[in-house]
């Protein structure tokens, strides 16, 4: 049994999210830099899990880090859980929802504001919600 909340079979991921979206939140995958549909978008709204809706991140914690994808400095607290990553050759920290285990990005320590950190995170992992 699975630790989160929802859970899917790897049949209803795919379908639900199609072939981009299930390799880069189920299989860890990374869409390519300057890309992404919420790189340098910044409305003001929420920012939310594609795959299960959960809210993650408020528009006011978006910055541009110049690295090709949507960069946050800090999460809403309890949304998103970090997970160690040594894939690739690499010591990094991973992101996943706290709500389904979907694949975020990665967090690290460079962030230009106060908490010092920089959420990097794939525009297929999350949708966006304006305020109103």
């Amino acid at each position: 049994m699975s630790k989160y909340y929802v859970n899917k079979s790897e049949k209803e991921w795919r379908e639900q999210l199609g072939e981009e979206q299930f390799r880069i939140l189920r299989h860890k995958g990374t869409e390519a830099p300057h890309t992404g549909k919420y790189n340098l978008h910044f409305e003001n709204g929420a920012y939310n899990c594609a795959a299960c809706n959960q809210q993650l991140f408020e528009s006011n914690s978006k910055f541009d880090a110049h690295c090709g994808w949507p960069s946050f400095d800090n999460s809403i607290e309890g949304t998103v859980e970090r997970v160690l990553d040594k894939s690739h050759g690499m010591l990094r920290t991973e992101i996943v929802c706290s709500n389904c285990g979907s694949h975020l990005g990665h967090v690290f320590n460079d962030g230009p504001t106060k908490t010092g950190e920089r959420f990097c995170v794939n525009s297929l992992s999350i949708d966006f919600n304006i305020d109103e």
